[in-house]
């Protein structure tokens, strides 16, 4: 139990914080606003100041969450290198942010499709789209990687990068490494998109 964080005004963090720990621990169909306010030290409907429901803490948690793992993919995108070396480094964030966090992450897209989601968080859990669309299309001006519908190779990326995540945080690997499956994939990706390019033929471009 927490000593009264509500009386610090600290208490949506405090709940925030705590059912991200319980989805991880014991999975979102247990959750409650009302072991929340105990776990909290708060009275059951203190919570209710913050989230009118059990799904309005979702959407909260998933904005968070999403808030964190575009934080990452944003500083990725960012990194010193060429483009396809940044395509790896995103790649790479999105991987290790979903196999240390699965629950949240499936939270995180259930909730983002579910019809009472917030625009605020249909809205940013866009952006990590965005921002991988955003550098293909650099790819695709600078002549490394070649024309194509950006919206649908975003897409296919996401498909793939995500399926590797699933693949290693269920530890369904057998014995590659996570680090060795993400390498693996952005090669075969990026090979795909700099497919057609003059020069490109039976090798990947850089």
């Amino acid at each position: 139990m927490i000593d009264q964080p509500y009386h610090h005004g600290k208490l949506r963090e405090v709940l925030l914080d705590r059912a991200a720990e319980f989805i991880e621990e014991a999975g979102v169909e247990g959750l409650s606003l009302r072991q929340l306010a105990r776990d909290a030290g708060v009275s059951h409907a203190a919570p209710g100041k913050h989230f009118r429901d059990k799904q309005a803490l979702l959407d909260a948690l998933a904005l968070r969450g999403f808030l964190a793992m575009n934080a990452r993919i944003t500083e990725a995108a960012r990194a010193s290198g060429d483009h396809r070396a940044r395509f790896v480094e995103i790649a790479r964030a999105y991987v290790n942010f979903a196999v240390t966090r699965p629950v949240l992450l499936a939270v995180m897209y259930s909730t983002k499709h579910h019809p009472d989601a917030s625009a605020e968080l249909r809205s940013i859990g866009e952006d990590g789209m965005k921002i991988t669309r955003a550098l293909i299309t650099e790819a695709q001006d600078a002549g490394v990687v070649a024309p194509g519908e950006r919206e649908t190779l975003a897409q296919v990326c996401f498909v793939s990068l995500h399926g590797a995540a699933v693949l290693a945080s269920g530890n369904f690997l057998d014995g590659t490494s996570t680090d060795a499956l993400v390498q693996a994939t952005t090669d075969l990706l990026w090979a795909g998109m700099a497919a057609g390019l003059p020069g490109t033929e039976g090798a990947s471009a850089s």
